[in-house]
């Protein structure tokens, strides 16, 4: 008769954070943090970069736009002018460049999920997004932190703690 699995701590049916600390082949837990954090910083502090760039896009006029050919067509007007939006967007490094930071930390995201425990990566990750963006606001908008965001702040974060505690339990 067979013998059931044991729940020893080399066992592979504990959780992934215990694991973590067993397991050889996993990461230190530091890589896993530092990968939260640039993730956070990538997708949040870019944001108000962003925004700002693409509120202050001043786009070239493009005199074939105004062609009658282009004028008659609501289809023609909206693809070429949506188009060259883009195009002129790309083009303007204060917008490309934190938009491929942004992209990049996607990618640092999918990577992340792979490897660490879902449930306690996306909402880690989208909370640092946040805190992120209300920083980065502070510091290239010259926003007020008002009272109530810092509490929404101290709150998230205290949620995320409580995640990683019922987690690690």
């Amino acid at each position: 008769m067979a013998q059931p699995p044991s729940s020893s701590p080399t066992s592979p049916l504990n959780d992934d954070m215990d694991n973590m600390a067993v397991d050889p082949h996993q990461p230190p837990v530091i890589n896993y943090i530092l990968g939260f954090l640039l993730v956070g910083v990538a997708w949040g502090l870019t944001t108000p970069f962003i925004r700002r760039a693409a509120k202050d896009h001043n786009p070239p006029r493009r005199a074939w736009l105004e062609s009658d050919a282009i004028k008659n067509s609501w289809v023609k007007s909206k693809l070429y002018g949506g188009l060259f939006a883009v195009f002129d967007l790309l083009r303007n490094p204060r917008y490309a460049v934190p938009l491929i930071v942004n992209l990049t930390g996607s990618v640092w995201f999918f990577l992340l999920i792979g490897k660490a425990e879902l449930s306690l990566t996306v909402p880690i990750v989208n909370t640092l997004a946040f805190l992120f963006t209300v920083v980065g606001e502070w510091w290239v908008e010259k926003k007020v932190i008002s009272r109530e965001t810092m509490i929404g702040m101290v709150l998230s974060v205290g949620g995320i703690a409580l995640c990683v505690h019922s987690k690690s339990s």
